[in-house]
């Protein structure tokens, strides 16, 4: 990045909770994670510069609109501060901080917060699948005669990788398995109190029912309502922040590298187009080196984690190999090897990810964000990942349409 931008901090919402059931709708949400973020890192609302709102839905799931309005009603302190919306499917909230960082690059302002919400369970599951479904792909065009769009596409990535290199579905369990446990471990997560059985993630028709194709139920990220917030700064204003704590710059965390690609919409035609070469989706490959360039980062080798975009096991399945963390096709390994565990060479979504932790749209890029400061500041707790000194995330939208990584690191690391 061509000026530095450092992340102080910041809040997630308890991601098991039913916000229409506890007679909450999509404002409170707003004014719990600001509220929840301001008290988490001791920063002042009116201190505030600008905010940027990563959201996917909110007029399909809540006929809510104009979001930006929402925060400064939110707060007394935030009325006539600039707010903007961004929406990118499911890499919303990735966007928005992209916006907000590069406001900061630009020396427009000084502390930005950056807040991802959705709300998605006050409708019936099958009507959400609906409506997450042909939005985020080419209306009218893809997925129209199929019950649930999205388990069925990445469905298609599972028989896309069996036709290029085999796939052992036994592999997809385990990263669903690893996920989930990894989840017990997160007292935000949707399903830290979860309970499975031995069936849960095999074959059984009752225990782990076949949705579409390869995906079964365990392979299937969660619908969620939710919110995260991180808080972005300058070097003078995160310098100031830091003196006002008795520490140091180096004790922060910031926002190293980036990567930043949109591929044409349809699944098809992203496939087609990557049939001779080495990468199913070289978008995503292209976008992850990006974020390694502009970090100053040779390679994985570098890195101490992954927080990854899991909304079906084999998405977190392509970000391995995409990664780098084994040659492609060959993603399998990791997960045998254990490479991707929590004390492993790679740890990969020790949060729980998608599957685990839970995916409220709009949030998770920015949660993602928030989860490799924890990391490397040390705050991850039963989760840490010990030693972490740089962690990178994967955010997708769609079939990999919008793909956004970034790199974050400790200031003194």
């Amino acid at each position: 990045m061509s000026d530095k931008v450092y992340v102080l901090g910041g809040y997630q919402t308890d991601f098991s909770a039913n916000w229409a059931r506890e007679g909450r709708e999509l404002a409170d949400g707003i004014r719990m994670v600001l509220e929840g973020g301001l008290e988490a890192t001791a920063l002042e609302a009116r201190d505030i510069e600008t905010v940027h709102v990563g959201n996917f839905a909110a007029e399909l799931f809540c006929g809510q609109g104009h979001l930006g309005g929402l925060v400064a009603a939110a707060h007394p302190d935030l009325a006539g501060v600039p707010a903007s919306r961004h929406e990118g499917a499911c890499a919303s909230g990735s966007l928005a901080t992209l916006a907000a960082a590069a406001e900061i690059e630009a020396g427009r302002y000084g502390l930005a917060a950056v807040l991802g919400i959705e709300q998605m369970r006050n409708v019936p599951g099958d009507q959400a699948a609906k409506l997450i479904g042909g939005s985020a792909m080419w209306a009218g065009h893809e997925c129209t005669d199929v019950r649930f769009p999205w388990p069925h596409v990445f469905s298609l990535l599972a028989d896309e990788y069996d036709r290029r290199y085999g796939l052992d579905h036994r592999h997809l369990a385990q990263i669903a398995q690893l996920n989930f446990a990894n989840a017990r471990r997160n007292p935000n997560a949707q399903t830290r109190r979860w309970v499975f059985s031995e069936e849960s993630f095999g074959t059984d028709e009752r225990a782990n029912p076949v949705i579409d194709g390869h995906m079964r139920k365990q392979d299937c990220g969660q619908i969620t309502d939710g919110a995260a917030i991180i808080f972005l700064a300058s070097e003078p204003v995160a310098r100031a922040y830091a003196a006002r704590r008795g520490l140091g710059l180096e004790a922060l965390a910031r926002l190293r590298g980036w990567g930043h690609r949109t591929a044409p919409i349809t699944y098809a035609q992203k496939v087609a187009a990557s049939r001779d070469e080495p990468y199913v989706f070289p978008w995503v490959r292209r976008t992850i080196t990006d974020a390694f360039r502009r970090a100053g980062i040779a390679g994985i080798g570098q890195i101490d984690g992954i927080e990854t975009h899991d909304c079906f096991t084999t998405t977190e399945y392509m970000a391995i190999d995409h990664f780098g963390i084994t040659p492609p096709g060959e993603s399998w390994r990791a997960i045998e090897a254990g490479d991707i565990e929590i004390g492993g060479r790679i740890p990969v979504n020790p949060s729980g990810g998608l599957i685990g932790l839970g995916h409220p749209v709009g949030a998770t890029g920015v949660r993602m964000v928030l989860d490799c400061w924890k990391q490397v500041t040390g705050r991850a707790g039963a989760y840490q990942v010990e030693g972490a000194k740089t962690f990178a995330t994967l955010n997708v939208g769609g079939s990999a349409t919008t793909t956004v990584s970034f790199v974050v690191d400790a200031a003194g690391g």
